[in-house]
C-alpha cells in the first residue's frame, strides 16, 4: 500500500495544480472537484480521498501509421477523467462512474463482464497487470469525465489508463512506467471491450505533454518530447456530426489493407520496408492488391516524413512549416489515406466540416481528426483569431461540438 501520500479532506488544496492540467484555474473545475468529492463521501461514507486526473488525447499528425510501426506527433489534452478514490480491504473494486452504470469487479473471481462496457475494461487492465508480474488490490471510486465519448480523443484510453495509474499507485508503489501502463491499457480494450485499436491512445495519455511516438519495435514505444507547448495556438475540435456506428468495417479496412501491401512485399507492416523499397517493388506486386491499398501505403510513408518534420519545426518555432504539415497532413488523409468519408455515401460530414472551418481559420490549419469517417475534425487557430473563429462556426454547428483545447503537460497522475 502506497503510504508516502495521505488523501485529501479538502480537495481545494489542489487548485494550485490545474494551470498544468487544464491551462487555467476556473470556477467550473473548483465546482467539478468539489461536487465529486461530496458525491464520493457521500456515496462510500468516507472523509477524505485520493485523487487523480487522467485526460484526453489528440493526434496531431500521423493519421492511420500507429498500426503499421509508423510515428505520430500526439499530446495530451486539457480534458480529463477525474476520480476520487480510496483503497478497499475486500478483493473488489467499486466504480461509480457519471452517466454509466455502476461497476463492480471481483478481481479474483469469474470473469463475467459483457465486452463492450466499463466493467470490460476495469477487468482487462486487472488481468493485463497481473500478466505483467504486478499486485492488484480492490478500491473505491467515484469518477466523472469530460473526456467527450464519440470525440476522437479517446475517453476509454483515458479511463483504461486511469485505472491502471490507480493500483499502480495503491499497489505498486509507482513503479508501473506510463509504457507499460499503456501497453496493459491497449491489452484491456483489444482482449475485453473489443476494439482493434493501436497503441497510439494509451501512449499520449499516460506520458502526456507534446510527444513524437515511434511504433516501430513492437511491444517498444519511442517517444520523443517535443519542447513546444503551442501557446500562441488553440486545438479546437469541432464534432461535424454523424455516427460512427456500423463503421467498424472501414476503420478495420485500414490497416489491412496496408498490411496486405507489406504482406505482397515479403514482410508483416510497412514499417519493415523504407519508402525507396516500397516504390521499388510496387511494380511487381501492385497486380495483386487495390489501388486503395498502394494509395493507403503512399499516405503511410508521406506521412511518416511529415511527423519528422513537423518536429522539427516545432523544435526551432518553426510554425509557418508546422501548419504547412498539418495541411498537407489532411489533404493526404483525404486524397490517399481515405478515411474523410465512406465511399458512395452521400453523408460526408468531414469533408462538409473542413470546407467551412477553412472559411474562418485564416493563419492555421485544418484535417480529419482520428479514425475518421464520422465525427471530429481538427483545427489549429491562433489565439488572436480564436474568438473570430468560434463565433463564425457556431453559426453552423452547437457551441458544445466545438471544443477549443490547450496542450496539457503531465500524463495520467495522482495529484
Amino acid at each position: 500500500m502506497n503510504s508516502l501520500k495521505k488523501p485529501y479532506s479538502d480537495v481545494s488544496v489542489l487548485y494550485d495544480k490545474f494551470p498544468c492540467l487544464y491551462g487555467e484555474t476556473t470556477e467550473f473545475q473548483k465546482k467539478r472537484y468539489e461536487d465529486l468529492f461530496i458525491k464520493f463521501k457521500n456515496s462510500f461514507n468516507v472523509e477524505n480521498a485520493y485523487v487523480a486526473s487522467s485526460s484526453g488525447r489528440v493526434e496531431v499528425c500521423g493519421n492511420h501509421t500507429d498500426h503499421n510501426g509508423g510515428k505520430v506527433v500526439s499530446c495530451a489534452i486539457s480534458l480529463d477523467a477525474l476520480c476520487m478514490f480510496l483503497p478497499y480491504d475486500k478483493d473488489v473494486i467499486k466504480i461509480k462512474s457519471e452517466g454509466y452504470d455502476d461497476i463492480i469487479v471481483d478481481i479474483n473471481g469469474a470473469e463475467c463482464e459483457e465486452k463492450g462496457t466499463s466493467a470490460a475494461l476495469v477487468r482487462g487492465v486487472v488481468v493485463g497487470l497481473k500478466n505483467k508480474g504486478y499486485k492488484v488490490g480492490g478500491f473505491i471510486a467515484c469518477v466523472t469525465s469530460n473526456v467527450l465519448g464519440g470525440a476522437g480523443i479517446s475517453s476509454s484510453a483515458s479511463f483504461e489508463v486511469l485505472i491502471a495509474e490507480v493500483l499502480n499507485f495503491l499497489y505498486n508503489d509507482g513503479k508501473i512506467t506510463e509504457s507499460e501502463k499503456a501497453i496493459v491499457s491497449q491489452f484491456s480494450e483489444n482482449e475485453y471491450f473489443g476494439k482493434p485499436c493501436g497503441l497510439l491512445d494509451q501512449t499520449a495519455i499516460a506520458f502526456g505533454g507534446l510527444k513524437k511516438l515511434d511504433f516501430k519495435k513492437k511491444g517498444v514505444i519511442g517517444v520523443t518530447d517535443i519542447h513546444n507547448d503551442l501557446k500562441d495556438y488553440t486545438l479546437v475540435l469541432v464534432n461535424t456530426g454523424g455516427s460512427h456506428a456500423n463503421l467498424t468495417g472501414e476503420y478495420a479496412a485500414i490497416p489491412s489493407e496496408m498490411f496486405s501491401v507489406a504482406k505482397a512485399m515479403g514482410g508483416e507492416k510497412l514499417i519493415d520496408f523504407t519508402e525507396e523499397e516500397f516504390v521499388t517493388k510496387l511494380p511487381a506486386v501492385q497486380n495483386n492488391l487495390s489501388d486503395r491499398a498502394v494509395l493507403r501505403a503512399f499516405h503511410f510513408y508521406e506521412e511518416n516524413d511529415r511527423v519528422d518534420m513537423l518536429e522539427k519545426a516545432l523544435t526551432e518555432n518553426d510554425f509557418n512549416t508546422f501548419i504547412d504539415c498539418i495541411n498537407k497532413s489532411g489533404i493526404s488523409s483525404l486524397n490517399k489515406l481515405q478515411n474523410c468519408y465512406v465511399a458512395g455515401s452521400e453523408e460526408q460530414p468531414i469533408p462538409k466540416g473542413l470546407a467551412i472551418s477553412s472559411k474562418f481559420i485564416k493563419d492555421g490549419a485544418n484535417r480529419v481528426h482520428g479514425g475518421g469517417f464520422a465525427g471530429t475534425i481538427l483545427n489549429i487557430v491562433k489565439n488572436d483569431n480564436l474568438e473570430y473563429f468560434i463565433e463564425n462556426m457556431s453559426r453552423y454547428y452547437d457551441k458544445k461540438d466545438i471544443i477549443p483545447l490547450k496542450v496539457r503537460s503531465v500524463g495520467t497522475i495522482v495529484l
